[in-house]
C-alpha cells in the first residue's frame, strides 16, 4: 500500500491517501505565530487503521520543519495525539508565542 500526505494549502488541509485514495484529512488555521488544527477526520470504510495518527505525525513534523510556528491542538484527537507524544511538547510553546 503506498501512502502519500499532501498539504492541501487551498483547503487548509493535511489529507492522506493510500492507493490513491483519500483515507483520512487533518484541517489547519494557520497565523502569523501558531497553527491551529481544529478537526481531524478519517473516511468511516478506513477507520482503524492508524491513518489519523499517522496524518498528524505528518502534519506536526511538517510545521516543525517549515515553521517557528507553535501548535495548537483544538481538535481532541490532535490533543490526544500530544499527550501520546511528549517528546513534541515543546511544539506547544515554542517560536514568538512562548
Amino acid at each position: 500500500m503506498a501512502h502519500e500526505f499532501r498539504d492541501e494549502a487551498d483547503r487548509d488541509r493535511y489529507a492522506m491517501y493510500v492507493d490513491g485514495e483519500l483515507v483520512s484529512v487533518l484541517d489547519y488555521r494557520a497565523g502569523d505565530d501558531a497553527v491551529s488544527f481544529p478537526h481531524t477526520f478519517t473516511v468511516p470504510s478506513h477507520r482503524g487503521h492508524g491513518y489519523a495518527a499517522e496524518l498528524v505525525a505528518h502534519a506536526v513534523g511538517d510545521v516543525e520543519a517549515r515553521t517557528t510556528k507553535r501548535i495548537v491542538p483544538m481538535c481532541w484527537f490532535v490533543g490526544k495525539w500530544f499527550d501520546e507524544h511528549p517528546e513534541k511538547a515543546d511544539l506547544l510553546s515554542r517560536g514568538a508565542a512562548d
